[in-house]
């Protein structure tokens, strides 16, 4: 393995997940000729983290009602915008002939999962539409640890919708979005759970002169002060400060009808509220799916959903899991012997993510002269991981090669440092940007590389593999779906893309992902067992800070604040065992328990 970069965890963690260590300095927005600000990420092929909505038209709303029942929205791809950046002027016809309606996607619940039936409905107007949908992908990746889901545009709503599901999830990234006045009335009318995300309450509002009455609260005006902390259940979870998109601030008028759940707190320190609820009703300033990193305010979300999806008596279950990252064919049998003896003492059980062929096919580890050889020929380290199965370790596929065959991607061509199932390079700020699927990209390729790798594991006489993680946590819409067919379970983080919901083309340019707290089912149909704290990497690489165990103990510490919540880290054998002694011990003095990844997927 190749000592000289600390490249693995780097990768691993940032370069798949909005909810990862940055990939690049940033996002930023910048005005176009619409007159919009528009969101943009700093890496040229997405991959980074999900972006927030442009900032606000105007920091107060005008409480009206935009939607008919007659007159439906204009859909992005028919919308003429104006400076002002509103869709006028498109008859309903025009739109129809122009745009196919996006049809409804379900999906099934996670192991374990409630019976909750979830609507989440998202925008679809505009140039951002694509967002709406994204911000719809996390949200249903979510609801399905509680139960089953189906995801929607909100334009396409019909009266009586709603009495299909036990709940509604409604995510307003797009401002003045004309919500269908059915939809405004079965919120206002019903007795299930509603939540509702940032922007288009006053929609809500205007169709209710009795909303605030009623309530106990209603919409001030968008608050622009930067804020990089949202305090919840008494931790303190990070934002991102450079989010521009502004937090709704409510005016309470009786806090007898309306509880403030989490508060956003301001650089000078004051606060206001960031998460309310009224009788059924959850309302959040803002869409906490942007610019997520390990500790931040996505957490919160993460547990109100307990409540608000039918499970708020859920068990107060605490688990953590290790997995160890990137063993191979040129692995050194001692150093994972080593960490074998090290959890087995503790009595922890461990995953061990495996590549079965080493290639450099450019020399660059071997002065020149490339190298390729399988697990096969290497019986000494055959032996090691046989030695770590029996210590309580399961082997999970961690692709076939970790490369792709003579590319550099990004790094230098060699197993454990490249990407397999993704294209990828290294800008000139020393940062990791997407480009898109590799070349052949298929079903077919994907399941030739399965097929290969699961041939090692039974020639190795390892168990069969019945865990896949993506080499980097990245592969295209297809491999996710081909990964699926064939087994069905991961074990990492995803990207996820436009184009997955509505059925549209799927647009690579736009990769984002996602961590998750414990175990969902996603988009793809493919239950995942979660890792969300990350890894310990001493040096900072890529433009990524170093992580030490003092980091990833802090993020366990937060992760408390979830309900049935995980603490779930990736460790690289070459590191040695201190850091790992040192992270399992602040792990289990937060109140986790190690589990099996079997444990997560069993419910």
């Amino acid at each position: 393995m190749n000592r000289t970069k600390l490249t693995r965890g780097a990768v691993v963690v940032a370069t798949a997940l909005s909810f990862a260590l940055t990939i690049a300095a940033g996002l930023a927005i910048v005005t176009t000729g619409t007159g919009m600000l528009e969101p943009t990420t700093t890496t040229a092929q997405g991959g980074g983290k999900l972006p927030a909505p442009p900032t606000p038209l105007k920091l107060r709303p005008v409480q009206q009602i935009l939607g008919s029942t007659d007159t439906p929205a204009v859909p992005a791809a028919a919308a003429k915008t104006t400076a002002a950046g509103t869709a006028k002027g498109v008859t309903a016809a025009a739109a129809a002939a122009a745009t196919p309606t996006a049809k409804p996607r379900s999906g099934a619940a996670a192991p374990g999962g409630g019976t909750a039936k979830t609507l989440v409905l998202y925008d679809s107007t505009g140039p951002f539409a694509w967002l709406g949908e994204v911000y719809a992908i996390q949200a249903a990746n979510l609801a399905s640890h509680f139960g089953a889901w189906t995801a929607a545009p909100v334009t396409g709503y019909k009266a009586g919708d709603i009495n299909a599901y036990s709940a509604v999830v409604y995510v307003g990234s797009t401002y003045d979005e004309p919500l269908p006045v059915a939809f405004l009335d079965d919120v206002n009318a019903t007795s299930k759970s509603v939540t509702w995300m940032y922007d288009n309450i006053w929609q809500l509002a205007a169709r209710d002169p009795q909303f605030a009455a009623k309530r106990g609260f209603t919409y001030s005006q968008f608050d622009l002060a930067k804020v990089a902390r949202v305090d919840y259940k008494g931790k303190e979870l990070t934002r991102d400060a450079r989010n521009a998109a502004g937090i709704m601030d409510v005016n309470i008028s009786d806090a007898a009808k309306t509880k403030v759940l989490a508060e956003a707190v301001r650089e000078d320190g004051s606060r206001f509220p960031w998460a309310v609820r009224s009788g059924n009703l959850t309302y959040l300033g803002e869409i906490p799916f942007s610019y997520v990193t390990h500790d931040d305010r996505y957490l919160a979300y993460a547990d109100l959903l307990f409540d608000t999806l039918g499970a708020p008596s859920a068990a107060e279950r605490k688990r953590a899991l290790v997995r160890i990252e990137d063993a191979g064919p040129d692995s050194d049998p001692a150093e994972l012997r080593a960490i074998a003896d090290t959890l087995y003492a503790k009595k922890i059980p461990f995953s061990v993510a495996l590549y079965t062929r080493y290639r450099d096919p450019l020399g660059k580890q071997n002065n020149g002269k490339a190298q390729d050889y399988s697990l096969l020929q290497r019986p000494e380290v055959i032996k090691a991981l046989k030695y770590m199965e029996a210590r309580g370790g399961t082997m999970i596929m961690h692709g076939y090669t970790h490369q792709n065959g003579s590319l550099i991607n990004p790094y230098d061509g060699t197993s454990g440092n490249d990407f397999e199932f993704y294209r990828a390079h290294v800008d000139a700020n020393d940062s990791v940007i997407y480009d898109g699927p590799v070349p052949g990209d298929s079903a077919a390729m994907v399941t030739g590389r399965v097929v290969s790798a699961q041939l090692q594991f039974a020639l190795s006489g390892l168990k069969p593999a019945t865990i896949f993680e993506f080499p980097h946590y990245a592969g295209s819409a297809v491999d996710y779906q081909t990964i699926h067919s064939l087994f069905g379970k991961r074990y990492d983080r995803t990207l996820y893309f436009p184009g997955l919901l509505s059925g549209g083309t799927v647009d690579h340019s736009r990769a984002t992902g996602q961590y998750f707290p414990y175990t969902v089912r996603d988009v793809y149909g493919t239950v995942i067992v979660p890792e969300n704290i990350g890894n310990v990497e001493p040096e900072a690489f890529n433009n990524h800070a170093a992580r030490l165990p003092s980091d990833l103990i802090a993020s366990a510490d937060r992760n408390l604040v979830i309900r049935d919540g995980v603490a779930s880290f990736f460790y690289h054998p070459y590191l040695g065992t201190k850091y790992l002694d040192e992270v399992v011990a602040g792990v289990q003095g937060k109140g986790y328990s190690f589990v099996t990844a079997q444990t997560m997927l069993n419910g």
